[in-house]
């Protein structure tokens, strides 16, 4: 996931249901995820013993790895809060392509 929702429709409630490795690449500044939401999402991760990394990146919205994102925030058209981030893109990505590498060994 890149700067996704992380609510879930259907909670996980039992370890196992969940085989697959997750990569969560998450905004720090993202206004669109709560904390609480944040938290939910690892507690029930955690709870289900879902083999995932999470990683918050600072200063990055919601949209960071789109470089249309500033042009559809909010400040230019009143769209929502989202905002394209280079560094966070770039870390994103090498991010993904590690996890790639660790899982499709």
């Amino acid at each position: 996931s890149f700067h996704g929702a992380l609510a879930t429709q259907t909670p996980v409630t039992q370890p196992g249901v969940v085989r697959a490795y997750l990569l969560v690449e998450h905004g720090e500044a993202d206004s669109m995820v709560t904390p609480q939401q944040v938290d939910a999402f690892k507690k029930e991760m955690d709870a289900a013993k879902v083999n995932y990394q999470f990683v918050s990146i600072p200063g990055a919205k919601h949209g960071f790895t789109n470089p249309d994102a500033d042009r559809l925030s909010h400040g230019d058209h009143g769209g929502p809060d989202i905002g394209y981030n280079e560094a966070a893109d770039k870390r994103s990505w090498a991010d993904m392509q590690a996890f790639f590498k660790q899982v499709f060994k």
